[in-house]
C-alpha cells in the first residue's frame, strides 16, 4: 500500500489487484484477465520494486515498452528496455544496469528473451518475476497469434522457482484454457476481474454512406478529440486519411506498407500530442497506452468479438467517456467470409474462424442489449441492460419478417441462385432494366412484388438473412445468395421470423458532447484552469521527448481542477501525484492553480 501512495499516487488498489499483488509478492503464479486500463501493469510492477532481483516483462511491442518505461521513470521507478530500435552501447549500457542490480523492471521483447544470449544473461541475476504481457499472443486461434510466445514455456524450464504472472484484457474461456496449457500455468491462479468497460459507449451503425456517417460521427462528438479510425486494408486507410485531412482533422495514416521511420513518426504524433486521430489496418494499437483516445471507429468489420474488444478497448482507458462506433453492412460478411474460405490454412482453423465472425455477426444484429452478448461471449452474465450502447438508449424496434424472407427466397430459388443481393432486390422492387429484361426475369412470379419495401429496407432484410444463415454468399464466386437447409422451415411457414428495423439516420442540428469529459466544466475559471494545466503538461512533454500521459493523466487534471489544492501536502493526496512526481511538478503546477483561482 505505501508503493502505490508513495510511487504511483494511487489511495487505494482496484478490484482484484492487491489479491494479484500478494499472490506473487509470495512467489505463486498467476493467470490475470482484467480489461484494458484496469490497472494489470500494477499487478507485476509493484511486486518487482518489492521482491529482491529485476522484474522481467516480455512485451510484443516497442511502443508499448517505451511507453511504460517512461511512466514508470517519472514516478521514480528504475527502469528499462532491450529492444532493436537501440544501437549497440544502448543495450550494452542496459545489460550493466541489469547485472549491477540497477533495475527494478527490464521490459524485453519475445524475440530478445528467447536468444541464448540473454536467457544466459538472466542465470547471471536474480529475476524478482516474469511478466507476459498481452498473453493471448499465445493462442493460435485468437486474434493477434505471435510464434515466439509459443516458446515462453522455457522460463519455468530455465527458472523454476521465479514467480511468472500472465496477463491479458482479452480471452475467452477457450482462449484462457491455451494460455495455462502452452504456458505451462497449471498451478497458477487465475484470477478474473471482469471484462466491462462501462465508460465506453457502444454503438454500430448500418452502412449507408461510411465516410459520411464517420464525418457526422467525429464532428458532432469528438471534434478536437483523439481517436482511432480502423479499415481493412492499406489502400482504405491511406484514401480515409487523405479524405479525413482535406475535411480540416488532424489525421495521420498507419499500416504496414509505410516505412518503418513514417511509421514511427505518426505513432509518436499520436502519441505526444493532443487531438490526433490515426486511421489505421489492425497493425496499429496493440499495447497503445494513451489513456485520452477518446474514440475508436471501425469502417470494415473486424475478425471476431475478440479482435473487436481488443480493438475498442483502446479508448478511454483513462476512466472517462469514450465511444466505440462501428458501420457494418453485408458486403463487410461477404469479404470476410471470402477471406476465410480463401485463405490456404486448415479446414478446422477455418471452421474456428467461421465461428468468431459468425458470433461478431450476432453482436452487430442483436436487438438486445450489446455490452451483454460481449461479455456473455467472455463468459460473464450481466445485466440485461446497461444504459450505455446505442441498443438501451434506444430501443430497436421488430417487426415479423416472415413473408418478406419467403419472398427473397423464392426469388433467390427461383433464379437459380447464381444472383448476388443488388440484382434480388431489384427484381423483388420490378425495375424495368436492360439486364432483368435480357434474361426474361421480369416474367417471374416474383417480379414486383415486394414494392412494400425500399431498396434499403430490402438490403436490410438480405444482410440479417445472411447473418442468421438462413441464406448463403457464394464467396468462391460473385456473391451470389444461395438458400440453406435453415431457408426451407421459413420458406414452408414452419417457422416466424422476427427482423430488426434498421433506423433512418438524422441529420442532428445540435452537436453531441455527451463523450466530451471537458464537457464536465461548466465554469468559464474551470474551463481556462483545465487548459493552462494541459498547455504546461504539453511543455514539459515535448522538453522532456515522451508523451504528455507520462507526466501526468487527464483524470489527475481533473481532480486538481475540481479540489484546487493550495500546497503541496494537499497536492499529494490527489490521484496520481507520487512522491517523485510532487518534488518534479508539484510546485510547477500548484503555481498554475493559484494562479487561476
Amino acid at each position: 500500500m505505501h508503493i502505490l501512495q508513495s510511487v504511483f499516487g494511487y489511495g487505494s488498489f482496484r478490484s482484484c489487484q492487491e489479491e494479484v499483488i500478494d499472490h506473487l509478492v509470495a512467489g505463486g503464479d498467476a493467470l490475470v484477465l482484467m480489461p484494458t486500463g484496469g490497472g494489470k501493469s500494477l499487478c507485476y510492477q509493484i511486486p518487482a520494486i518489492v521482491r529482491p532481483g529485476t522484474g522481467v516483462v516480455v512485451s510484443p511491442l516497442i511502443s508499448l515498452m517505451q511507453d511504460q518505461v517512461s511512466g514508470l521513470m517519472q514516478s521514480g521507478v528504475r527502469a528499462a528496455y532491450l529492444n532493436s530500435s537501440q544501437d549497440a552501447y544502448e543495450g550494452f549500457r542496459v545489460e550493466e544496469q541489469l547485472l549491477d542490480g540497477r533495475l527494478d523492471l527490464l521490459y524485453v521483447a519475445p524475440e530478445r528473451l528467447l536468444t541464448p544470449r540473454f536467457l544466459d544473461l538472466l542465470t547471471r541475476i536474480t529475476p524478482a518475476l516474469f511478466a507476459i504481457d498481452e498473453a493471448h499472443c499465445v493462442s493460435q486461434w485468437g486474434h493477434d497469434f505471435r510464434r515466439e510466445y509459443l516458446q515462453l514455456s522455457v522460463l519455468h524450464k530455465r527458472f523454476p522457482h521465479t514467480p511468472r504472472i500472465a496477463l491479458t484484457a482479452t480471452a475467452d474461456e477457450s482462449t484462457r484454457n491455451e494460455i495455462v496449457e502452452r504456458l505451462g500455468l497449471e498451478e497458477a491462479k487465475v484470477v478474473v476481474s471482469g471484462f466491462d468497460r462501462p465508460n465506453i459507449r457502444y454503438r454500430i451503425a448500418q452502412k449507408r454512406n461510411p465516410r459520411e456517417q464517420l464525418l457526422r460521427f467525429i464532428g458532432e462528438e469528438h471534434e478536437g478529440d483523439a481517436g482511432i479510425v480502423y479499415c481493412l486494408s492499406r489502400k482504405k486507410v491511406e484514401s480515409t486519411a487523405m479524405w479525413l485531412k482535406e475535411k480540416g482533422f488532424k489525421v495521420l495514416p498507419y499500416h504496414a506498407g509505410l516505412p518503418v521511420d513514417v511509421r514511427r513518426r505518426h505513432q509518436d504524433s499520436f502519441l505526444k500530442e493532443e487531438g490526433v486521430i490515426i486511421v489505421a489496418t489492425i497493425a496499429f494499437g496493440l499495447g497503445i497506452d494513451k489513456p485520452n483516445v477518446r474514440f475508436v471507429a471501425h469502417l470494415d468489420l473486424p475478425k471476431s468479438v475478440e479482435a473487436y474488444y481488443q480493438e475498442t478497448g483502446r479508448a478511454g482507458r483513462d476512466g472517462l467517456p469514450a465511444t466505440a462506433w462501428m458501420a457494418y453492412g453485408l458486403q463487410d460478411v461477404v469479404m470476410l467470409r471470402q477471406m476465410i474460405e480463401r485463405s490456404e490454412t486448415s479446414e478446422q482453423r477455418k471452421r474456428v474462424e467461421r465461428h468468431k465472425l459468425d458470433a461478431l455477426v450476432g453482436l452487430c444484429e442483436v436487438t438486445t442489449c450489446r455490452r451483454r452478448t460481449i461479455l456473455s461471449h467472455f463468459g460473464e452474465t450481466p445485466p440485461d441492460h446497461c444504459g450505455n450502447c446505442d441498443t438501451c438508449l434506444e430501443s430497436v424496434e421488430t417487426w415479423d419478417g416472415t413473408v418478406a424472407a419467403q419472398k427473397v427466397f423464392s426469388c433467390v430459388y427461383r433464379t437459380g441462385q447464381i444472383f448476388g443481393a443488388g440484382y434480388i432486390t431489384d427484381i423483388l422492387l420490378g425495375k424495368d432494366s436492360d439486364r432483368i429484361r435480357r434474361l426474361g426475369h421480369g416474367r417471374l412470379s416474383t417480379f414486383g412484388i415486394g414494392k412494400e419495401l425500399d431498396t434499403a429496407e430490402w438490403r436490410s432484410v438480405i444482410r440479417q438473412l445472411v447473418a442468421r444463415n438462413l441464406l448463403d454468399v457464394d464467396v468462391e464466386g460473385f456473391g451470389s445468395l444461395r438458400l440453406t437447409k435453415e431457408s426451407y422451415a421459413v420458406l414452408k411457414g414452419e417457422a416466424k421470423l422476427y427482423l430488426r428495423k434498421d433506423k433512418r439516420e438524422e441529420k442532428r442540428r445540435k452537436k453531441v458532447r455527451a463523450a466530451r469529459h471537458t464537457g464536465s466544466f461548466t465554469e468559464a475559471g474551470d474551463r481556462r484552469l483545465w487548459e493552462a494545466l494541459r498547455k504546461r503538461r504539453a511543455d514539459i512533454a515535448r522538453e522532456q521527448g515522451v508523451p504528455p500521459y507520462v507526466i501526468f493523466h487527464d483524470t489527475t487534471f481533473m481532480e486538481m481542477v475540481v479540489r484546487r489544492p493550495v500546497d503541496l501536502d494537499q497536492m499529494r493526496l490527489i490521484t496520481g501525484v507520487g512522491e517523485r512526481k510532487l518534488e518534479m511538478y508539484g510546485n510547477e503546477f500548484l503555481r498554475i492553480i493559484i494562479e487561476h483561482s
